[in-house]
């Protein structure tokens, strides 16, 4: 039996007009978990989260949210709450009237909501600021307060539409952890609308990339980063370097693949027919800085382009002769033994256990325009 909290979309389609806005979109969301929906703008993400609120009616397909469909139900009756972008909160009630303002208006009697409203806020840790004006409040405060409100409604579902990209750095990190603890405490599903990675690796049980209208990948945070099935995850979630190559030769343990540029490459055996032309991928914390005689694998020769030193790691930017760039993520103590300058030589290595095959992404890239996000 479904939990109350679980949320089924079944071949989801959402036309405006002309323009198809999402296609295709089959998911489960377990109860009780936190999932992000990833992507840029304009992937039709927060098209998706519109249609679970009520907000939006689907063209085409269901949703059902804890075993029922809600499609035509009105907002209210759906299980659901959202918490939009701006917090909207009203200038002139105290935090503890903005968050009571949905019981006022079902007739909640005035001890009752006022009581209800203590109780959420304590959840969120603003009880001792439930006099103040919405004025005299922090951003982060203020977030709290709109996630207070949305709560009240004891939701089965919480959407979330890009909740922290009002707030600086260090509130956002510091966001990141409190909506998750909450989360965790109430038990119950979160939708969480970004366009940021790692937020998405930070916060989700579940990560859902999207790009134009259509799901790319759904998994586990570990399985997004570290598993991508297409070139888009691959290159959209921006650890990773993605090459081509035709499949030159297929041995028992290993697949040799030569690039347009003649560089030969080796990756894992895949099934692949010789003359193929395939895309893989190999992370940029695997790849190394190396002399060509120790390079046993995957030697590629470059120039390098740009250093970023980050502390404990330094991201370096080679580029080939063919103009084509490769990054390598390499850990300080790693680079600084022998270290390399923009417009040096070098060659870059890594393990031909490393290269991932990927498919070709799914999306049409004609799909979507950019006023649907």
């Amino acid at each position: 039996m479904s939990g109350d909290g679980e949320i089924v979309i079944q071949d989801v389609k959402k036309v405006f007009g002309p323009t198809v806005a999402v296609e295709n979109i089959n998911l489960t969301i377990p109860d009780g978990s936190y999932c992000c929906l990833l992507g840029p703008s304009g992937c039709g993400k927060t098209t998706l989260l519109r249609m679970i609120a009520g907000h939006e009616t689907p063209s085409e397909g269901n949703i059902m949210i804890g075993g029922s469909s809600v499609v035509g139900l009105p907002t209210g009756s759906r299980g659901t709450s959202m918490m939009f972008q701006s917090y909207a909160l009203f200038p002139h009630l105290t935090v503890l009237d903005n968050v009571a303002f949905s019981l006022k208006m079902k007739r909640v009697s005035k001890p009752e909501r006022r009581e209800q409203a203590y109780e959420v806020l304590k959840r969120v840790q603003l009880e001792p600021m439930a006099d103040r004006m919405p004025e005299q409040l922090s951003g982060g405060q203020q977030q709290r307060v709109a996630l207070a409100r949305s709560l009240i409604t004891n939701p089965k579902v919480l959407l979330l539409d890009e909740p922290l990209s009002a707030l600086d750095e260090y509130l956002r990190l510091h966001m990141r952890a409190e909506l998750k603890a909450i989360q965790r405490d109430l038990g119950i599903s979160f939708i969480h609308v970004t366009h940021t990675q790692p937020e998405a690796l930070a916060m989700g049980d579940m990560v859902v990339v999207m790009a134009t209208g259509h799901i790319e990948q759904a998994g586990t945070a570990v399985e997004i980063y570290s598993q991508p099935q297409t070139t888009y995850v691959a290159e959209f979630m921006g650890g990773w370097n993605v090459l081509k190559g035709t499949v030159a030769e297929v041995k028992n343990s290993a697949t040799k693949l030569k690039g347009d540029d003649g560089q030969l490459y080796q990756v894992g055996a895949n099934g692949k027919e010789v003359g193929n032309v395939v895309s893989f991928g190999v992370r940029r914390d695997k790849v190394h800085l190396a002399s060509e005689e120790d390079a046993e694998n995957n030697a590629v020769s470059g120039v390098v382009h740009a250093l970023e030193y980050q502390g404990n790691w330094v991201k370096v930017t080679i580029v080939k002769p063919n103009d084509e760039r490769l990054v390598a993520v390499i850990e300080d103590y790693e680079f600084f033994k022998k270290p390399a300058n923009v417009g040096d030589n070098v060659v870059a290595t890594w393990a031909a256990g490393d290269g991932r095959m990927l498919d070709e992404a799914i999306g049409d890239k004609n799909i979507i325009g950019e006023s649907f996000d």
